[in-house]
């Protein structure tokens, strides 16, 4: 759900509160907050942020992106890290969510690197391991577990753009509360107005340098396709969400159901 009021440091900033689940429930608000990065958050200065009160943060993103961009944190909050790409990185394959900047300062690069359908390819691929690696179950079982915990508090998940691990995210805590395929879908593709506003001036340069415009979407926003292949991982390898989060991320059904009783209304 979008934040009535846009926070004025914090890009991407959205409450899972309200979005419609089975049997005519909702999330409850105020609990389950995502964003991109907060390496410019000022409370003191952002009344939105302050009136969240958060009390935990989850911050998805690599080693070399926390160094580059250090997350500001509400005085009184935790900082939890749970790098879901640790594993892939490792692989010497770098995730196109990574390098954003890097890919879009150097058309010729992108071109090589992305053109002709490849940006599509290596965001699947990246999406799959969301799934299928030791580092993202580890990410996001520690989400489903301090959410499920009353004394998290208001809890804002991220990473660096809020739309592709934090994506994932949202959709699996989305999924086990009960909402359906299409409320997960209109969730996970609802960041991409704010995502392209936040690097409007970077498409923009790459484009008068030349790049081509396909691959700057690719990069910068989300699409169906993306979703698709780690639901489709999941499928393969488990059969259900729930087999999922039971068996691959380790997280028992009594964690479930209390994060179940505690964020729907």
């Amino acid at each position: 759900m979008t934040i009535t009021t846009p926070s004025t440091t914090v890009a991407n900033l959205r409450d899972l509160g309200g979005t419609p689940l089975s049997g005519g429930r909702t999330v409850r608000p105020g609990l389950a907050l995502r964003s991109g990065q907060l390496d410019r958050l000022d409370v003191d200065a952002d009344p939105v942020v302050a009136a969240l009160g958060l009390r935990t943060v989850i911050d998805f993103r690599t080693d070399a992106e926390r160094a580059g961009h250090p997350d500001r944190i509400p005085a009184g909050a935790r900082l939890l890290i749970g790098d879901v790409l640790a594993d892939k990185l490792s692989s010497g394959k770098m995730p196109a969510a990574t390098q954003l900047k890097d890919l879009l300062s150097d058309p010729a690069m992108a071109e090589e690197h992305l053109g002709g359908g490849k940006v599509q390819k290596l965001f699947a691929e990246t999406y799959r391991s969301f799934v299928n690696t030791a580092s993202a179950q580890a990410a996001y079982r520690t989400l489903l577990t301090e959410l499920a915990d009353p004394d998290a508090g208001p809890l804002l998940f991220h990473c660096t753009a809020g739309k592709d691990r934090t994506g994932w995210g949202a959709t699996v805590v989305l999924s086990l509360l009960g909402a359906d395929d299409e409320t997960l879908m209109a969730e996970y593709l609802s960041v991409n107005p704010a995502v392209k506003q936040a690097f409007a001036p970077l498409i923009e340069g790459f484009t008068i340098a030349g790049g081509n415009p396909d691959i700057a979407l690719g990069l910068i926003g989300v699409f169906p396709s993306y979703l698709e292949a780690a639901l489709d991982e999941v499928n393969t390898r488990y059969g259900s969400m729930e087999k999922y989060v039971r068996e691959g991320l380790g997280v028992p059904d009594v964690t479930v159901e209390a994060l179940r009783a505690r964020l729907t209304a």
